[in-house]
């Protein structure tokens, strides 16, 4: 191993997982580290010939992007870090910080000697990947977030299928849903095995993949997948929200005029906006529906219970009260529609 040059007195701990990780504070020569290929964001950007890069590619890659151009005028300015990296101790990797680490090596292409060493928390060498895995999801998906969905999804989704953890596991380690862990590694399988990672129709997918009515339309017409990738790509769904708006409320048509503006959708490649104003002229879009719909997908979402259980005493009492007076109504209304 490589020695760290640890800061007087700056050994510390960590809390991570109900356990206290000796780290050091230390200055590395920032030469002597390598970045994080499995960092989500690093992925998404240098993977797409499918074969891990070389930590050249990887610099190369960085050191363009606006942040990080950014970041190196931020370091700059102020002299040095004020967050500084994380880096395991048994091969220097920058577990957290690469981009940090890219802005550096920007500004040692003008200054080697100034920019030569990097502010660390030097983890231990026998750190397990499930506490890495772990530490990271705390930084970016539960603390700043300041990774995006896609790359959150790809992160869960590698760490599951690449060292067989369970979602359940998962979800523990980081403080989230099981549900949500499943649906995100979902949205992100879906976008593989349609060879569309594109990080911006993150949002898209998403909300195809969590509509209840498109959910039942895909049960029957196993072409609807293909059809809307295909019009994502080709920009004939414009936003994210079209899909949610308008794709939704075609998959749920109703009757057999609805089936049949759902088949020409999908079988004769119809246009989003003609099929959609049909279902209007169908009358699919009462303001009514939209609301009652709305209320039941947010009930049926198992996040929604999972949330119910783990509410307050106090809370729970209120949400009781709530819930009553609904069922009151909803009677009423039951029988208005049914006179």
């Amino acid at each position: 191993m490589k020695k760290a040059k640890i800061e007087k007195d700056r050994k510390d701990t960590l809390r991570l997982q109900g356990k206290d990780i000796p780290i050091d504070r230390c200055y590395l020569p920032q030469t002597d580290l390598s970045f994080y290929p499995e960092n989500p964001r690093i992925y998404s950007l240098v993977y797409s010939t499918g074969t891990e890069p070389s930590q050249d590619e990887i610099e190369s890659k960085l050191i363009k992007l606006d942040h990080v151009r950014q970041l190196s005028q931020n370091i700059s300015t102020n002299g040095g870090l004020t967050d500084p990296i994380l880096v395991r101790g048994n091969d220097f990797v920058v577990l957290e910080g690469n981009s940090r680490l890219a802005a550096y090596r920007l500004l040692s292409k003008k200054d080697p000697v100034k920019w030569s060493e990097i502010q660390c928390i030097l983890l231990p060498e026998d750190i397990s990947e499930s506490l890495v895995f772990a530490l990271l999801g705390q930084y970016h998906i539960i603390g700043r977030k300041d990774w995006a969905p896609y790359e959150q999804a790809g992160y869960l989704y590698r760490t599951c299928n690449t060292h067989d953890i369970s979602p359940e596991t998962v979800a523990k380690d980081i403080g989230i849903t099981k549900n949500k862990v499943k649906f995100l590694i979902e949205v992100y399988a879906f976008m593989v095995e349609h060879k569309d990672v594109d990080v911006q129709h993150w949002s898209y997918y998403e909300e195809y993949l969590k509509s209840r009515p498109v959910q039942r339309a895909r049960k029957l017409f196993p072409k609807f997948d293909k059809v809307i990738v295909e019009k994502v790509l080709s920009g004939e769904i414009e936003i994210a929200r079209d899909v949610r708006d308008k794709v939704a409320k075609i998959a749920d048509g109703k009757g057999k005029a609805g089936q049949k503006n759902l088949r020409k959708f999908i079988e004769t490649r119809n246009s989003l906006e003609e099929c959609y104003e049909h279902t209007i002229r169908q009358g699919g879009d009462s303001s009514i529906l939209k609301m009652l719909n709305s209320f039941r997908e947010k009930i049926c979402d198992p996040d929604f219970k999972d949330e119910l259980k783990t509410m307050p005493e106090d809370l729970l009492v209120k949400c009781d009260y709530e819930i009553k007076k609904i069922g009151q109504r909803i009677a009423k209304f039951k029988n208005i529609i049914n006179d």
